[in-house]
């Protein structure tokens, strides 16, 4: 018999779960599909209030934390919001909206103007929530790596007064005196201070720092939920990690997201969380050219742009802005153009890494042909392992400046 745990503080109210703990437990929900169908996927769709209560509920009976009386009690109940369970998750979905963690908002009835009867509530996460969501992910992302240190992007330059990491080296004209007490004392110690000469000084070189510009091209076209994996929430993630790192550990660097599919388009992070799959071709194209549109208006010594994706190039913005597609094997019309986007990437001096969920040996030609192009990596991943490989891949700095 499996054990079951109880949650002895649990044993009276359940409001008394603190806003942040139950972010913790509904994560999963609020970044995943929740409603939406899987073979009709709604870009546009958002989770409402009613699914936050489904999710609080289904947390709390996944960690035996209803008090059996009242899990009984809702059981035998038609209606479980009128329950006594049911009225503490409403209580706990009002905290939540009270400590910022989420806003209520409602959708107007078409036709209405505002006026006459609201249209089903909705929530939105804030800043607070995303900030939280990231961390939680980077936590969780990094906890299986064991020790690792993340501070700016390494290159191979040498510049002193930067960040002493580096080896230690005589003292030239023009250095910062960046001076290794132990190994100049030991210069002149022999010979006493009087007979100090410049050829005794030590100074430790220090890593050259750089900043990045880094866009996250993330591919939400339909295959990314279809074959029983959910691939689109993993990479949400990541993203989301890869945001809080770089905003906490790398304040000079930038990072921007485009979703791509039919067509691309930029998407804030305070959405990124709530994003939906759709629709339903894969437009890597249209993707890698809203990127370098980005990157153009960054000054940063690096660029580069991550892209995550599970399909072959199936779609193409034509130039009077219809949608060509042909989702059968890879169409040398949409991949002649892809390569061309790829190209313009490195004559930019753009870098382009990519995180292949999938392993069609169409995919590892074509993912192999970008790589070589831009002198960049690609990895062959899973939903459960791309966190890694990604976050890992940034802070080691694999991607550095072509000289």
């Amino acid at each position: 018999m499996a054990r079951i745990t109880r949650y002895s503080k649990f044993e009276g109210e359940l409001d008394q779960l603190e806003s942040s703990e139950l972010m913790q437990m509904i994560q999963e929900a609020l970044l995943g599909q929740g409603m939406n169908d899987p073979y009709d996927p709604d870009p546009d769709a958002r989770p409402s209030m009613d699914d936050l209560f489904d999710a609080i509920l289904e947390a709390l009976a996944e960690r035996n934390m209803i008090p059996e009386d009242m899990l009984m009690e809702a059981m035998q109940s038609q209606d479980v919001r009128e329950t006594r369970l049911g009225q503490q998750i409403e209580r706990l979905m009002d905290k939540l909206q009270q400590d910022g963690f989420i806003r209520k908002e409602f959708d107007d009835p078409e036709g209405q103007g505002g006026q006459g009867q609201t249209g089903e509530s909705k929530f939105q996460l804030t800043d607070k929530s995303i900030d939280f969501l990231g961390y939680k992910s980077l936590r969780d992302l990094m906890g299986g790596l064991g020790r690792s240190s993340a501070g700016a992007h390494d290159t191979r330059e040498y510049a002193s007064g930067v960040e002493m990491t580096g080896e230690l080296k005589n003292y030239e004209f023009g250095d910062t005196l960046n001076l290794d007490t132990t190994a100049t004392l030991g210069n002149v110690m022999g010979k006493g201070f009087e007979n100090l000469e410049e050829s005794d000084l030590v100074i430790r070189q220090a890593e050259y720092n750089s900043s990045a510009a880094t866009i996250v091209l993330l591919d939400c076209s339909h295959s990314m939920i279809l074959y029983g994996e959910d691939r689109f929430t993993p990479a949400k993630q990541v993203a989301l990690a890869l945001a809080h790192l770089i905003r906490t550990q790398y304040p000079g660097d930038t990072l921007k997201f485009v979703l791509f599919h039919d067509s691309a388009e930029e998407v804030p992070v305070a959405k990124l969380a709530q994003a939906q799959i759709g629709p339903y071709h894969t437009n890597t194209a249209g993707g890698l050219r809203l990127a370098q549109q980005l990157l153009k208006r960054e000054n940063k010594d690096m660029k580069q742009i991550v892209m995550i994706t599970d399909g072959k190039p199936s779609a193409l913005t034509l130039p009077d802005g219809r949608i060509y597609k042909n989702a059968y094997g890879l169409d040398p019309y949409v991949l002649g153009a892809t390569l061309r986007e790829v190209a313009n990437c490195r004559r930019s001096g753009i870098q382009v890494n990519t995180f292949m969920l999938a392993r069609d040996p169409e995919l590892v030609g074509f993912v192999r042909r970008v790589t070589e192009m831009t002198k960049g990596k690609a990895y062959f991943t899973t939903p459960h392992n791309i966190g890694q490989y990604v976050l890992m891949d940034f802070m080691t700095n694999k991607t550095k400046m072509v000289n």
